[in-house]
């Protein structure tokens, strides 16, 4: 039997030394766990793949536990004032979303939570919601550094839904 030092260390999933609650944009992708749980209604087996190249906009129906999700994102901005939800996609096993910060509102500082922070209130919120934890440990997020990645980002969640009968087994 392994001692706890011999097992690999894990991956840092943050930057070190960076500030997560500084000004400024992060592209953040929080995933579900086990394949019992879907934010998407019909997403399955039985489900019927429309031809998405056809689509101008695809707008699947949340399930229930999708629309307590979509409740959550939206009350992200509620409950900080300095953070703003610029962009965000529920698929049916995690969701994207570009989530900014904005400490400093007419010259006077505002103290701001950690991208961690914000992300974790909400999994906790959803979880308290629908009676159990539908979420995997932490979550991925990456710093949108330039206006360039920012549209790029913007543009992978917003097309995100139309590749989906590429990436994700029913």
């Amino acid at each position: 039997m392994k001692t706890i030092n011999e097992f690999p260390k894990r991956k840092r999933n943050r930057l070190e030394g960076f500030d997560y609650s500084a000004n400024g944009s992060y592209f953040v992708t929080i995933c579900i766990k086990g394949p019992d749980v879907s934010l998407w209604q019909g997403v399955g087996a039985d489900s019927i793949r429309p031809d998405y190249e056809l689509i101008e906009e695809i707008d699947f129906p949340l399930s229930q536990i999708g629309k307590v999700v979509e409740t959550a994102i939206g009350n992200i901005p509620v409950c900080y004032d300095c953070v703003t939800v610029d962009k965000y996609c529920i698929m049916p096993d995690h969701i994207h979303m570009i989530i900014s910060i904005h400490k400093q509102e007419d010259g006077r500082i505002i103290s701001a939570p950690t991208i961690s922070t914000v992300v974790g209130q909400m999994k906790r919120w959803v979880s308290k919601q629908i009676g159990k934890s539908v979420w995997q440990k932490s979550f991925n997020d990456s710093i949108i550094d330039s206006d360039r990645v920012y549209n790029e980002v913007w543009e992978y969640i917003n097309n995100n839904p139309r590749k989906i009968h590429k990436e994700f087994k029913y």
